[in-house]
């Protein structure tokens, strides 16, 4: 006979008995519901009519303080809503009456709330002056009338309650004859089961705790096992099937045995030979590789730091962080290259490194089982970038004087070149004009160079946003309607202040400003945004302009660089001031762009605090 019908003859005989234990439960149910209904039916609407009538009188109550406190138009608005709600209910409650004495509590809550009306309407229109007063009108006149209805919907409310206990108490009788009566049946029902289920649970349990036992054996490694059950159901068929697993994976243990000891020789060699330092954390936070570099920079042997917490051998607040949200999240961490780095070290061996964290997932990628953790050396660029800097600021320094004297002596041939022939006159323009954007090019580069270096000092105030885009934005009004644009200021309701410097963000922002008006085309848009939290706040520059290519997209804040072909670029400074700018600020700076649709610059500051900026948002326009 074959396993499934052995099952489904012992199942087929338990139906039988679970078919009558139904039966006799639908029957018996069904009148424990009817009861129910009843209950929900002739009551439950009268109790949902005095918690509603209550819930818009206490409203209406709360309407009549705030019209005392002098918010005069939103309480009328409020009490008047509440007024036709109360009325509602009040009139499915009147249509509704199923109790004795139930219309008399009803005639007294419409009587009640009448009065309740006529000393609403006295009060508003009885022009109380002074708070003393005002208080003196509601607890004297306004207040009674209140609770007076209040108490009669509660009476209203506990009449139908005591009727809904009254029926639930006769159902909860009902219930309990059910409950004795299915019991019995089901007590007959179970017992004829169980000898079933032992029966049949004796026939499948006893291949099955061999194949189990059997199955242990694989799994501590041992493939020499035996199995006999002498049945030709399925059961039979996978104790078949299990023996000649255990062959196969015999087989297949003993060809990987040598592949794993030598992918494991490969992999200490790839990381052995890895030039930056490389650090394997478990998801316990616990150091379980290093290569060779990583050990000489925690100077500790290979050995020694295996084991031991990231956290003691590298403390450094933002790389733990990261290390965390990596192993949380199962994503790689995308940061800007600024935000990748840290130092390690102290005095003259202090040293730069720029990290990534890569999470280790499981086969199927469901679990996390670590991180890694890659250090590269960027000491040499720092120094590097420290020396081309120096070297910019000597250079820049080094030109503005003479060019201050060629400016000079430009000025003074512009003052006499009304006798020269209009060609002379001509070249002296011109010189004039290449001499001012030298001259710019040259403050701006000063600029730069004292911002990489660290020598320009920021005066750090608490700041308001929207007096910073007042401030800012009133230069660039006629331009913008010259050209037919229309700039737009808004700033997010519950916006904070920023803690900056407000002529430094002012020129980043007069920048970002700028460059919209340069490629947003005429009737073209420049929206101006700041939104934020306790922590951050975002300021964002966004026009409808010709966009920017994406290969340019990732080098934009780089010094001198220019879009290709654009006869509209300036010296290719501006951007990367801007980065320093916001840099020195404890933020970032970045851009999106579709080319076609336009360009929004983005940056962050710091909230000085965590009260809002205000309950509305604030919008200007001009264009």
């Amino acid at each position: 006979m074959k396993l499934r019908t052995k099952i489904l003859g012992g199942y087929c005989l338990i139906l039988s008995l679970m078919m009558i234990v139904w039966a006799v439960a639908v029957v018996n149910l069904y009148r424990v519901g009817r009861a129910g209904e009843a209950i929900l039916r002739e009551n439950q609407l009268s109790v949902q009519a005095a918690e509603s009538m209550i819930n818009h009188l206490e409203r209406q109550d709360s309407a009549a303080l705030l019209f005392l406190l002098g918010d005069k138009q939103g309480s009328l608005t409020q009490f008047r809503d509440n007024q036709v709600e109360f009325s509602q209910w009040l009139g499915r409650a009147r249509d509704n009456l199923t109790e004795p004495g139930e219309d008399r509590v009803v005639a007294d809550i419409d009587a009640g709330y009448r009065a309740f009306m006529t000393v609403f309407q006295t009060m508003t229109e009885a022009g109380l002056d002074s708070r003393k007063q005002a208080l003196a009108f509601y607890y004297q006149e306004f207040l009674p009338q209140f609770l007076q209805v209040r108490q009669f919907c509660f009476v209203l409310r506990e009449m139908n309650q005591t009727a809904m206990e009254k029926a639930s108490r006769h159902a909860h009788r009902l219930s309990v004859r059910t409950i004795w009566s299915m019991t019995g049946v089901g007590a007959a029902s179970g017992t004829v089961g169980l000898v079933l289920s032992i029966l049949l649970s004796g026939i499948l349990i006893r291949p099955l705790a061999a194949m189990s036992r059997v199955t242990e054996q694989l799994a501590e490694g041992d493939y020499n096992v035996t199995l006999e059950v002498p049945s030709s159901d399925e059961l039979g068929l996978l104790a078949r099937q299990i023996i000649t697993m255990s062959q196969k994976l015999k087989a297949f243990h003993e060809l990987n045995v040598g592949r794993l000891i030598a992918e494991k020789r490969r992999g200490e060699a790839i990381l052995r030979s890895i030039g930056d330092g490389l650090i394997v954390v478990d998801e316990a936070f616990r150091i379980i590789a290093v290569n060779p570099e990583a050990a000489r920079l925690l100077h500790l042997s290979v050995t020694e730091s295996q084991g031991r917490l990231v956290s003691e051998l590298l403390p450094q607040p933002q790389l733990l962080d990261i290390i965390r949200q990596t192993a949380e999240s199962g994503q790689a961490s995308k940061l800007l290259p600024e935000k990748a780095e840290i130092c390690l070290g102290a005095g003259e061996v202090l040293r730069y490194f720029r990290f990534s964290v890569t999470p280790i997932l499981s086969e199927g990628g469901k679990h996390i089982q670590g991180v890694v953790v890659l250090l590269q050396d960027i000491t040499r660029l720092k120094e590097l970038e420290r020396l081309k800097s120096e070297f910019v600021l000597a250079a820049s320094h080094e030109l503005k004087t003479p060019l201050t004297g060629l400016a000079m002596s430009i000025s003074l041939l512009q003052e006499q070149s009304d006798q020269m022939p209009d060609r002379q006159r001509e070249l002296i323009r011109v010189a004039q004009e290449e001499t001012g954007r030298l001259r710019a090019l040259v403050s701006d580069l000063l600029d730069l160079s004292r911002l990489e270096s660290g020598r320009v000092e920021m005066e750090i105030v608490s700041l308001n946003v929207a007096y910073l885009f007042e401030k800012t934005l009133a230069a660039f009004y006629d331009q913008a309607e010259a050209k037919g644009i229309e700039l737009v200021s808004q700033i997010r309701s519950g916006t904070p202040e920023v803690l900056a410097d407000p002529t430094k963000i002012a020129w980043v922002i007069s920048n970002l400003i700028s460059n919209a008006l340069r490629y947003t085309p005429t009737a073209g848009h420049i929206r101006i945004t700041a939104e934020g939290d306790r922590g951050r706040v975002f300021l964002a520059v966004a026009d409808d302009g010709a966009g920017i290519p994406p290969e340019y997209r990732s080098r934009i804040f780089d010094k001198f660089v220019q879009v290709k072909g654009d006869s509209k670029a300036g010296s290719g400074l501006g951007l990367a001031i801007c980065k320093e700018i916001v840099k020195a600020h404890g933020g970032s700076i970045w851009v999106d762009s579709t080319l076609g649709k336009g360009s929004t610059f983005t940056f962050d500051l710091k909230a000085a605090s965590a009260a809002p900026g205000g309950n509305l948002p604030e919008e200007k326009k001009h264009g």
